[in-house]
């Protein structure tokens, strides 16, 4: 454990959570390395997220992953508390505020870079005042009206996610004549939208949004035109993290791998996405994935020291 918190169940306190101390010098986004790709954790704090829904859904088992994945290195943590897997049901606002910022508070207070992982803007507002410097909406072209004006306003990075409807119809939308320029082309259009109401160009982030939309042929070809994504003169953020895709990819005897068994892909696809200029990946698995980015930073002559 970091020394910056205590082990859990030593000392006087008896809670599971560890003591957190804070830090004299956060991490931030101008500070974030700019030789090699950003590794992003995934923090969920959802009952019902694909890859490990209720794992950590108490307040005390999410703050304590959090800063595990904190000081195994992780760039950035992105809290969610709304599960955005095909077919989930939507969380109230409410829900999903009491789920998130006592996460956000106590990671950055230890000195944590967080993004908050959400669709509606009052999460976003709340979470950036409680100390998260990026916002993560994967809501694409369904973004809420009040969104472009509330990230012009808080001034913070923002992720802009290619997605076609809702979690519930998004997969009856996976229909492209050429799913590379239609995605680049509803990305920049959303894009459009949110530098007309003030968002600097430079603060926005593009995430092709695989499994949004995408059958498993489509997030290959997204995969293979990270050059053309990343020639649209913003970061490029893959998100590809043991989901549902890989799981076919490893399909044996007929069964496809759960997500508990995708691990060694996901890390082929983020040496892979930062060998070919993916600003970041966010994954579920930080410290060996931390690894494999530096290995691509390596390779390219970036990073060997």
């Amino acid at each position: 454990m970091d020394s910056l918190a205590a082990a859990p169940g030593t000392g006087p306190a008896t809670s599971p959570l560890p003591v957190i101390r804070p830090v004299r010098v956060p991490r931030t986004f101008e500070a974030l390395p700019a030789d090699r790709t950003v590794v992003m954790g995934i923090l969920n704090v959802t009952p019902d997220s694909f890859s490990d829904g209720g794992k950590y859904s108490s307040t005390d088992d999410a703050i304590a992953h959090g800063l595990r994945m904190h000081y195994a290195g992780a760039d950035i943590i992105d809290v969610g508390g709304e599960s955005t897997r095909p077919g989930a049901a939507a969380v109230p606002v409410e829900e999903e505020l009491q789920r998130v910022l006592p996460v956000v508070r106590a990671l950055v207070k230890a000195g944590a870079l967080v993004s908050i992982d959400t669709m509606h803007p009052e999460t976003a507002a709340q979470a950036v005042r409680a100390g998260a410097g990026i916002i993560n909406d994967i809501s694409g072209n369904g973004f809420d009206p009040d969104m472009p004006a509330l990230a012009a306003e808080l001034g913070v990075p923002y992720i802009l996610t290619h997605r076609r409807g809702t979690a519930e119809t998004m997969d009856s939308l996976a229909t492209y004549s050429n799913v590379v320029e239609e995605v680049i082309a509803e990305l920049l259009e959303v894009r459009d939208t949110f530098v007309a109401a003030g968002v600097k160009p430079g603060n926005i982030i593009l995430d092709p949004g695989l499994g949004f939309a995408k059958t498993g042929g489509h997030n290959w070809e997204l995969l293979r035109s990270l050059d053309r994504l990343g020639s649209l003169g913003h970061r490029v953020l893959v998100a590809a993290s043991r989901k549902r895709f890989l799981g076919t990819l490893l399909t044996s005897a007929g069964r496809p791998a759960v997500p508990a068994e995708r691990d060694a892909a996901t890390l082929a696809v983020s040496a892979l996405a930062a060998a070919n200029g993916a600003w970041a990946v966010r994954v579920h698995d930080v410290g060996p994935t931390l690894d494999a980015v530096k290995v691509a930073s390596a390779w390219a002559g970036q990073g060997s020291r």
